[in-house]
């Protein structure tokens, strides 16, 4: 039971992530309110799914540089994985590579915000 307070708590801070970064930015749209949690959802589940073998590649193919930089890699990859969301759903609208890379840096800044609120108020997330 713990776990699943977990999962919607980790999937309730990626969704006001994706709200933040699309009212911040203006090359990111989404539609609705509801669209911001499927948004997350979809976001969530890939980076489960893809963002190690993504980090994997990126380890491999720049010789462990991207180990040294791992902050900048996750970050990158986060972009790249956004990107992909637009391009899976008409939910989101993602006008360039570098709006996606702001929307990284926002959505990483307010996520690790709200996982440390969390943490404070002592709900275990995931």
């Amino acid at each position: 039971m713990e776990t699943l307070i977990g999962i919607f708590a980790s999937w309730l801070v990626l969704s006001v992530a994706v709200w933040i970064a699309a009212t911040v930015l203006e090359g990111v749209t989404v539609r609705d309110t509801a669209s911001v949690v499927v948004v997350a959802a979809l976001f969530g589940v890939l980076n489960f799914f893809l963002g190690w073998l993504f980090f994997t590649i990126f380890a491999i193919g720049t010789l462990g540089l991207a180990l040294l930089l791992a902050f900048l890699t996750r970050w990158i990859i986060d972009a790249i994985i956004l990107k992909i969301v637009d391009s899976l759903t008409d939910r989101i609208s993602i006008k360039s590579f570098g709006s996606a890379f702001l929307a990284a840096l926002i959505m990483a800044f307010v996520g690790s915000l709200g996982q440390f609120l969390l943490g404070l108020a002592g709900v275990a997330t995931v």
